[in-house]
């Protein structure tokens, strides 16, 4: 039974459960979100998700919403990205929805993604501080190693690199950063890896942006 994907290809969350199924080999397909559109808030949209947020994995009967969630179904059932010390896994895969993507995705959203007139400014300010404190850590951590956890590639790496392949200007440059420099070269070589604008359907450019 193929999987479907609800995601959009400007979606750093989306991104990481996609990876996820795409490099474990996982029946899946992608079902475009207009989150731009409004799709999320749309009553058919909620009636899978409540949250009104992508990604939604529908297989069968099951539904999961989160993508930390999807990531942890997808290997399990796989028996792929797992392993290693199984609570370090779990200690990144939650510091980064609330230090890394958590806080990448607001301020790329409201750095690209919303008028220039309407950019609140002081918000900005505030979470380019919190996203390069949060970079500092993961610089730190992979220093001097190559993967999150252990000695090879994990759920930790897949979750922490969702926002990180971007484009789009958010206060992260690769060159000033060369240990997560390193590290994302690492995981674009694995097999089967792709940008998320060639993984999922959606680009700013779609928008005309």
């Amino acid at each position: 039974m193929t999987a479907q994907l609800y995601c959009f290809g400007e979606s750093g969350n989306a991104y990481k459960a996609a990876l996820t199924m795409e490099l474990s080999g996982y029946d899946w397909e992608p079902v475009w979100v207009d989150f731009f559109g409004g799709a999320q808030r749309k009553p058919e949209f909620l009636a899978i998700n409540e949250m009104g947020e992508a990604p939604v994995m529908v297989e069968g009967d099951l539904t999961l919403t989160q993508s930390s969630v999807i990531m942890l179904h997808v290997a399990g059932k796989t028996g792929k990205f797992l392993d290693g010390d199984r609570n370090e896994i779990l200690r990144w895969l939650f510091w980064d929805g609330q230090k890394g993507t958590g806080q990448q995705g607001a301020l790329r959203f409201l750095m690209n993604f919303i008028p220039a007139e309407k950019r609140p400014q002081e918000a900005i300010g505030f979470l380019n501080g919190r996203v390069q404190a949060a970079l500092k850590t993961l610089e730190a951590h992979l220093a001097g190693r190559s993967w999150m956890v252990g000695e090879t590639t994990t759920l930790a790496d897949l979750a922490c690199c969702g926002y990180l392949y971007y484009p789009e200007p958010f206060g992260f440059d690769r060159k000033d950063f060369p240990a997560i420099d390193a590290w994302l070269d690492r995981i674009a070589a694995l097999p089967g890896w792709k940008h998320p604008y060639d993984l999922m359907p959606g680009r700013p450019s779609d928008r005309g942006l």
